[in-house]
């Protein structure tokens, strides 16, 4: 038998709408093939174990190797091209709410949609979306596999060596990510994801590459959108993005402009020169940024990333050009496809006196409380069923030694529904 999620049910005597399932006969399988590797079935989502994906094969082509990641919208994979001389790729899947006619007609349509703009996408700096394919009931996106450490890997090493990204390094990082946005900006895409998880430094070379956009997960925000329309519990302004790193304007309405991922890359910056999480580097009375209590910098950076960082829309810089201006960068703007590798030909003059407050090394953590973390389990399967289990899993393997409040923070940016994430951090408040 197979479970499909059919959406959220409202019990007469349970607050909060529970997930239900519809059970469905399993296909016809050969039996003596399951353990084939050619025809191995790919088990429906949230119940397949990674013993079982290992050398599946997805649309007769791709050969599934690992796990790299869990989300509410799906897993994603490293897999192999069969059809490209077994060359790495990443799979990324999506499963739609339902299978309805409907849903299922409007989420190829809008998946195929977006999917067709990233493929356009051409630019050294940015992995390389290579093919769109459905499969039994899902959404897949194939796209180059980079092998390197995101930022968020880089800075815990760093921490433990006792400091954080200097601002010289800092002012170089801006200077190589910024022409990437000035990019896809003029093409009128915003990434929509920008955080420390999302940019990745590849093994061997010295300039940032920007991963996993949030374009296709807003296409199957909508989708769930329109399957549960009518349904006040549904929000329909869907949140795409990380909490703590998303702007205002995106979290509330759903609105993304490219002053929305150059908010999210200030708030990228300020963490790599802090070592510090979002949450931590805002006054909780006022809900200003006070990073500058952690690091101090020059005057020039200061300015740029406290503009970056402005709360409304309006005041921030309004292209990563004006930015590139402001750091100094010659002939920011005189290129309409900015080329990957500007450099500064020195540091910026008010930068190179970098007065840093020291940082301390990150001290052992308190175990999470079982009975917390289970409780953190149940709750996010209210709101997105049986992958819950694999979520926080996978959560407290890259982040063991995580707060309460950082696992709360962590688990509710992986639920699509903006509502549900801050009714998932609610529930746990309460308590």
């Amino acid at each position: 038998m197979e479970a499909v999620y059919a959406g959220p049910l409202k019990l007469k005597n349970i607050q909060q709408p529970v997930p239900a399932y519809q059970i469905l006969p399993a296909r016809d399988l050969d039996p003596h093939s399951v353990n084939s590797s050619e025809s191995a079935p790919f088990n429906p989502i949230g119940f397949a174990t990674e013993e079982t994906l290992l050398d599946t094969i997805i649309d007769g082509r791709y050969q599934i190797h690992r796990v790299l990641g869990r989300g509410g919208f799906g897993r994603t994979y490293l897999a192999s091209d069969m059809q490209r001389f077994g060359d790495l790729c990443v799979l990324k899947e999506f499963v739609p709410a339902s299978r309805a006619d409907y849903t299922v007609q409007k989420s190829r349509q809008l998946f195929e949609q977006e999917a067709r703009v990233l493929y356009e996408i051409q630019h050294p700096q940015i992995p390389r979306f290579l093919a769109w394919f459905a499969e039994k009931g899902r959404l897949f996106l194939v796209q180059e596999y980079i092998d390197g450490k995101t930022y968020a890997t880089l800075l815990r090493e760093k921490l433990r060596q006792g400091a954080a990204f200097s601002a010289a390094e800092i002012t170089q990082w801006l200077a190589d990510l910024l022409p990437v946005l000035e990019y896809l900006h003029r093409l009128n895409i915003v990434h929509r994801d920008i955080s420390p998880d999302n940019v990745m430094l590849p093994d061997g070379q010295t300039h940032p590459m920007l991963i996993d956009f949030g374009l296709v997960k807003q296409a199957v925000n909508q989708i769930w959108a329109a399957y549960a329309e009518g349904d006040s519990t549904v929000s329909q302004a869907s949140f795409v993005g990380k909490l703590g790193y998303a702007p205002p304007e995106q979290i509330r309405m759903g609105q993304c402009y490219p002053c929305s991922d150059l908010y999210a890359l200030g708030v990228t910056a300020i963490v790599l020169l802090t070592g510090q999480e979002p949450n931590t580097l805002t006054d909780r009375e006022s809900l200003e940024w006070c990073w500058q209590s952690y690091v101090q910098v020059g005057d020039r950076l200061t300015h740029i990333l406290n503009k970056m960082l402005s709360e409304k829309p309006k005041d921030r810089y309004q292209s990563a050009a004006e930015v590139m201006t402001a750091l100094g960068s010659p002939g920011a703007a005189s290129s309409p496809i900015p080329h990957p590798s500007i450099h500064f030909s020195r540091p910026v003059s008010n930068v190179t006196q970098q007065q840093r407050l020291p940082i301390p090394l990150p001290k052992p953590l308190p175990v999470l409380d079982p009975k917390f973390v289970e409780r953190c389990r149940t709750e996010l399967a209210r709101c997105i069923g049986p992958m819950a289990d694999y979520i926080v899993e996978d959560i407290l393997a890259q982040t063991p030694h995580l707060k309460p409040e950082q696992l709360v923070q962590a688990i509710a940016a992986e639920i699509p529904n903006a509502k549900q994430a801050e009714e998932f951090q609610q529930q746990l408040r309460s308590h």
